[in-house]
């Protein structure tokens, strides 16, 4: 769901750095082939998640959730140069796919993909970590984050998709909708952790940027 409507998003786009061709071409792609496309970041917030990357200049990225590897080469732009993003996800069959398009980019060197279950994975990457970003299954937001939270360097980023649920958040979750339970859960717990800074950006289906706190003297 976009929160804006969409004459505004396109002249956002428009005032926005353009979408690299590379990504342009997944973007299509993705859209044409693969199922649920909406689930792709897009330009805006591709945009939005390579300034992030930018700003902060990471050594380690760890990303969970690839789907068809958007999102990791807009985050991989902003890798130092012997920089790794790693990038789980429990679908193998896109595999070929995202091998092909992180070679185009030339980031095959720098994308490391893993394929099976997050928790699994996790807990075998090395840290420190100065970015992570979740856009996954929803009702594990909350194990995610605390997984990493301790590996994650002061001043580093946690940043994670779809917190807004297409308004769902904002009313009781119907019985069995474990998804929006489990998403107000996390953004109750995110803002209320002392250990970070966090704002909530409606940005297409909502993005929480949480900044680990540096400890002042």
């Amino acid at each position: 769901m976009e929160f804006i409507d969409e004459a505004l998003l396109q002249y956002a786009e428009q005032h926005s750095e353009s979408e690299p061709p590379v990504l342009a071409r997944l973007n299509r792609e993705t859209h044409l082939k693969v199922m649920q496309p909406r689930m792709l970041s897009g330009h805006l917030q591709g945009r939005i998640l390579s300034m992030f990357s930018k700003l902060l200049q990471p050594k380690t990225i760890i990303e969970i959730g690839t789907y068809t590897g958007y999102s990791a080469l807009c985050l991989a732009e902003g890798l130092q140069t012997d920089g790794i993003l790693h990038t789980i996800d429990n679908n193998d069959e896109r595999v070929p796919m995202l091998k092909r398009y992180f070679t185009e980019a030339g980031e095959q060197d720098r994308i490391k993909i893993h394929t099976g279950n997050a928790l699994d994975i996790l807990p075998a990457l090395e840290g420190p970590i100065d970015l992570v970003f979740i856009d996954a299954d929803k009702h594990n937001y909350l194990n995610y984050y605390k997984m990493v939270l301790n590996r994650v360097r002061p001043g580093g980023l946690i940043i994670a998709d779809n917190v807004l649920w297409s308004g769902k958040i904002l009313h009781e979750p119907k019985a069995g909708d474990i998804d929006t339970k489990a998403l107000i859960e996390y953004n109750n717990y995110v803002a209320a952790d002392p250990q970070v800074e966090v704002v909530l950006l409606p940005v297409r289906d909502g993005l929480s940027v949480a900044r680990k706190k540096v400890n002042q003297f």
